[in-house]
């Protein structure tokens, strides 16, 4: 182009090389900080609800049992496990639904892990015990099905428990953002909610703290209206 004067300015390169591949390398970066700057936003959420789950029981609970001390350790295990699951899906689904089901997850059971940890600080009681997990439900009649047993091994326990495994956590993650990662979430994720149903109901009936009676059984509400809205979204999103 020609300025007044004669003077010619010669076209901008970056101008040039604003190809199509590049604008679309650029909008595929935006996107990846994007989804980045959320799930970090959704971590700092669940880390504050924990922190507000932790700093409100002081002074709410009287004195536990084993099976109550045995519960607050364990549902703190299955509770992190749940978040992190719903935190790699909330990250990554571009179903809406799915979106506000995870970040229920994630946010309610981060909380749930904070007033169960101030539960042992109040109790005086270690975060973590020298039993198996669930050893305070052997014996009974919420065993899983005869699964907890004296010798029942770590994976063994985890899997009565409804927990995912290390290989099922890293399909999650390479499937995040696809119809079949979602699907794949929501069938970790009942199964999940499923083992902690179990454990629910252990508690209220072998428990003796009526706070621990009382969170256990709004858990058990709320967990059992997120398997049946993930159901239905299961059926809507075409999983087999």
């Amino acid at each position: 182009m020609t300025m007044p004067g004669g003077q010619r300015i010669e076209p901008d390169d970056r101008e040039a090389d604003a190809s199509p591949e590049r604008a679309a390398e650029s909008s595929g970066s935006a996107r990846r900080r994007r989804w980045a700057l959320i799930a970090l936003a959704i971590v700092l959420v669940a880390g504050a609800a924990f922190a507000i789950g932790r700093f409100t029981t002081f002074g709410a609970v009287t004195g536990p049992n084993d099976a109550d001390v045995g519960f607050a350790r364990d549902m703190q295990v299955h509770h992190s496990q749940a978040v992190e699951m719903a935190l790699i899906e909330y990250a990554a689904t571009t179903d809406e639904d799915l979106r506000f089901t995870a970040y229920d997850i994630a946010t309610g059971q981060a909380a749930q892990g904070g007033e169960m940890y101030g539960w042992l600080v109040e109790w005086g009681a270690p975060q973590y015990g020298t039993d198996p997990l669930m050893a305070w439900m052997q014996g009974t009649e919420h065993d899983h099905g005869g699964a907890v047993t004296p010798t029942a091994t770590d994976a063994e326990l985890r899997d009565a428990m409804g927990m995912a495994t290390d290989d099922q956590l890293a399909e999650l993650r390479a499937k995040a953002g696809t119809t079949a990662g979602d699907c794949l979430f929501v069938d970790l994720m009942v199964t999940h909610h499923a083992g902690a149903l179990e454990m629910v109901e252990a508690v209220r009936g072998l428990g003796s703290d009526p706070r621990v009676h009382q969170v256990a059984g709004a858990m058990g509400e709320t967990q059992q209206r997120e398997i049946d809205a993930m159901n239905a979204i299961a059926d809507r999103i075409g999983c087999e």
